[in-house]
């Protein structure tokens, strides 16, 4: 197992009540053996960033946002003790240490020679989002960050004044009239995002890139490491559509310097959390 980016993402397999010892069968095929088992007895399957990783202490520390009190999740964590059983899907390496089947599960790629860094995030790509601020807090000479991280309350904001180089915007949705999901970060951009002009481009192609699951996906492309600006956004499809839209379009923001993650879909299922 193997923690490639502080974006690095897993999938977690939580048993069903009415089968809570089975086990899906481990291996490179492990997606067909899931997808064999009837859906009814099949292990609900989520993506999660992994916090962190102790190999040493055989420890993993992994965030979860409960979206109700009623979801299979939540049931599943408020319900378990210590001990109880889980099944993970992580990158795993071979003898040479690279990822088999290159598969890394993150997109945190900047340039070397990144200097102005822009991190867009809602509750579900937080823990994401500040592992990215720890990993270049101890950079010595970290870029200049703009984050933007929207969260259900007051209380979700948390203190990242150890962060000299960044500088971040709280926005939790229950203030005033009480903000839609995803409405405070696009008002927010819109009002503060500052882009250099090295990262705008006239013209371009703006078609949708999806994941297999039809939410939107966009990779920045690696081969454009000339350029000091990178830009990593991750939240629910509409509001990742949303910023997309004003970004690339109105802005003209180069989209290959930029990630556009959505982590989960307010319908017809949550893909991400």
């Amino acid at each position: 197992m193997r923690r490639y980016a502080p974006d690095q993402r897993i999938k977690l397999l939580f048993p069903l009540k009415n089968n809570p010892s089975l086990q899906v069968k481990e291996g490179e095929e492990w997606h067909s053996n899931y997808m064999s088992i009837p859906k009814e007895e099949r292990p609900l399957m989520r993506t999660y960033t992994l916090r962190a990783l102790r190999i040493e202490n055989n420890e993993m520390d992994v965030e979860f946002v409960l979206h109700g009190k009623n979801t299979p999740v939540s049931n599943w964590l408020e319900q378990s003790n210590p001990g109880a059983f889980l099944q993970i899907v992580a990158p795993k390496i071979d003898s040479n240490d690279s990822p088999i089947n290159g598969a890394e599960g993150c997109e945190w790629k900047p340039p070397a020679q990144v200097r102005q860094v822009l991190l867009i995030a809602d509750e579900t790509a937080l823990p994401a989002a500040l592992g990215i601020l720890e990993e270049l807090s101890v950079c010595d000479n970290p870029p200049n960050i703009q984050a933007f991280f929207e969260v259900p309350k007051q209380e979700d904001c948390i203190n990242t004044e150890q962060f000299k180089f960044a500088n971040v915007f709280w926005l939790p949705r229950d203030v005033k009239e009480r903000y839609v999901y995803g409405e405070r970060l696009l008002e927010a951009v819109r009002e503060h995002v500052i882009l250099p002009a090295s990262a705008f481009i006239e013209e371009q192609f703006l078609a949708e890139t999806t994941s297999p699951d039809g939410t939107l996906w966009e990779r920045a492309e690696n081969g454009n490491q000339a350029n000091h600006f990178y830009a990593w956004v991750a939240a629910e499809s509409s509001a990742v559509k949303n910023l997309r839209r004003y970004l690339l379009q109105e802005r003209h923001l180069d989209r290959t310097l930029i990630n556009f993650m959505a982590y989960w879909a307010k319908s017809p299922r949550d893909s991400h959390s």
